[in-house]
């Protein structure tokens, strides 16, 4: 018989597990029941003296997490950076997987969860778009401007952390679809729900995650069964053939925009202003949370004053946000994170590529294809709940 505390460690141990998996998995619908659950796991694996690890190249996150410190010590007003520091809790989601996570099994059942969750609030986004095109027409008003301001969300309260979340989910499930050789009631389980997912991010109608998801997958097609990759134009197109006129002039307002009700406009805005700020400010930034309460002192010259409608707490970039309120060298650190840590994953692709583990391994490539693709268009990373499901995809592939 084991001693008693050996047992109680064990406890502890299976109970971290569980907690961490079910803080990765909540983050795909409700970011306060993720983070009650990474707590719980951190309160376990302190209680179970469980050995604490991080990917490999977890020193890059210090230098970003140090630079941030720097940042917000040379601000204007250190105090209003603080809620950019108290997430950097969400980046122990890191440990709390790395640590507790040891099975093949284990980034499955994240991965289920992910799709459970990813359809019912994929589920509640298609009624919150018929909702909307009923009450449009009801009020004799242009569908795509009523609309346009106002798009589903799911379980979230803004239609571009529900557009990260489902594809993520749409990533990690397709990865497993084509190369996790999932049994027969799985197999059903994702022929089912994904479709569902991927029409909830297409009414999404945030044409940047669009694309970032369209590059992911072709990854995905490319290392699959390489012909796969010509259906992907044939069934984007077909997409918008047959869907409605709304759908036709979110793709066409790429280049063909509705006056100040699409965000081209606001976009330029806010990337040459943060440019502008980072040329003044190219070492540690303007501080924490300061960037959008300067924009309008840092508005290149040669554009008008007035800003165009849209929202500018943020520069909906990863890139120039990054460099604007924290340096250069912060914005590097943590790109460098992602693209070092994917990397690697790659090399073991290519050495190993009939692991058990490399179906996730393809997927944490995806999904960092996705977010950093996405990262051109939105500052996605500063949404606790993409963050928190991509964090959760990165050390569920570094833990194996």
């Amino acid at each position: 018989m084991k001693p008693a505390l050996s047992d109680g460690r064990e406890r502890f141990q299976q109970a971290a597990f569980w907690c961490a998996l079910g803080a990765g998995a909540a983050a795909a619908v409700s970011i306060a029941a993720s983070q009650i659950l990474l707590g719980a796991a951190l309160a376990a694996m302190l209680l179970a003296r469980v050995e604490w690890r991080a990917p490999k190249h977890w020193p890059w996150l210090a230098v970003f997490a140090s630079l941030s410190l720097l940042a917000l010590a040379f601000s204007d007003q250190p105090a209003a950076g603080l809620p950019q520091i108290r997430k950097f809790y969400v980046w122990l989601m890191l440990v709390a997987i790395c640590s507790t996570f040891r099975s093949p099994d284990h980034p499955r059942w994240l991965t289920a969860a992910w799709l459970a969750g990813g359809t019912a609030s994929a589920l509640r986004g298609i009624w919150q778009f018929g909702a909307k095109y009923q009450r449009a027409a009801e009020q004799g008003k242009n569908f795509y401007l009523s609309y346009v301001g106002d798009r589903i969300t799911g379980f979230n309260s803004h239609w571009m952390t529900f557009s990260g979340q489902m594809m993520i989910v749409l990533l990690a499930g397709l990865a497993l679809l084509l190369y996790g050789k999932p049994e027969r009631r799985m197999r059903f389980a994702l022929l089912l729900c994904l479709p569902i997912v991927g029409l909830a991010l297409l009414l999404a109608w945030t044409r940047g995650v669009w694309i970032a998801t369209g590059v992911a997958v072709l990854y995905l097609l490319w290392g699959w069964k390489r012909w796969t990759v010509a259906l992907v134009p044939v069934v984007a197109l077909t997409a918008v053939a047959v869907g409605p006129a709304s759908l036709r002039e979110r793709v066409t307002s790429f280049v063909k925009p509705h006056g100040e009700h699409d965000s081209n406009m606001h976009r330029v805005y806010t990337f040459r202003t943060g440019v502008e700020m980072i040329k003044a400010h190219p070492l540690l930034g303007l501080g924490l949370e300061r960037v959008g309460p300067h924009v309008k002192d840092y508005i290149p010259a040669d554009l008008p004053q007035q800003l165009p409608e849209g929202y500018y707490g943020h520069l909906h970039n990863i890139y120039i946000h990054y460099a604007a309120e924290r340096g250069i060298p912060a914005a590097i650190a943590v790109i460098f994170f992602f693209l070092l840590t994917a990397k690697d994953w790659l090399a073991r692709l290519l050495h190993a590529p009939h692991d058990p583990a490399a179906w996730f391994l393809r997927a944490g490539v995806a999904v960092v294809i996705g977010v950093l693709v996405t990262g051109l268009f939105e500052y996605n990373l500063g949404d606790s709940e993409v963050l928190g499901m991509t964090l959760a995809a990165v050390a569920a592939a570094a833990a194996l």
